[in-house]
């Protein structure tokens, strides 16, 4: 199975390690079935979300990063000029480079607390919350 991450879930499992989006985290990482992706958008908005809010915390940004990188793959967000037409669905324009690069990379769920990526009708793949995952 092919999971991909989004910002929101990778954020609080830095920062809440005994919250619900670490447990879905660890839950993943320490599977052998499960191969997680994250998108260079999801990465750009986690780096940047850090450097706004716990500027201080960079060192310890950076070991949880180095640990992740080691159980998941950084994959490339396809640009705006190859949008699919699932796309339409998502409200939130911001998030559908998201959905683009889970497409391109064929993944089979969207792990997110995100409301516009939950409550957009997708059908053609999975898109759950964390504490969904958790009971998956």
């Amino acid at each position: 199975m092919k999971v991909l991450f989004d910002t929101n879930l990778l954020v609080p499992a830095w920062l809440f390690t005994n919250g619900v989006c670490a447990k879905a985290y660890n839950k993943a990482v320490s599977d052998k079935n499960i191969s997680i992706v994250v998108c260079t958008h999801t990465f750009e908005e986690f780096m940047n979300a850090c450097n706004r809010k716990f500027p201080r915390d960079m060192d310890k940004i950076q070991s949880f990063l180095s640990e992740m990188f080691l159980k998941v793959k950084l994959i490339n967000t396809p640009p705006e000029n190859e949008k699919i037409p699932e796309e339409n669905l998502v409200r939130d324009i911001k998030d559908r480079p998201v959905l683009r690069a889970a497409v391109a990379a064929k993944v089979d769920i969207i792990v997110t607390g995100d409301k516009d990526l939950l409550e957009s009708g997708l059908t053609n793949l999975k898109i759950i919350s964390p504490a969904d995952f958790v009971k998956f």
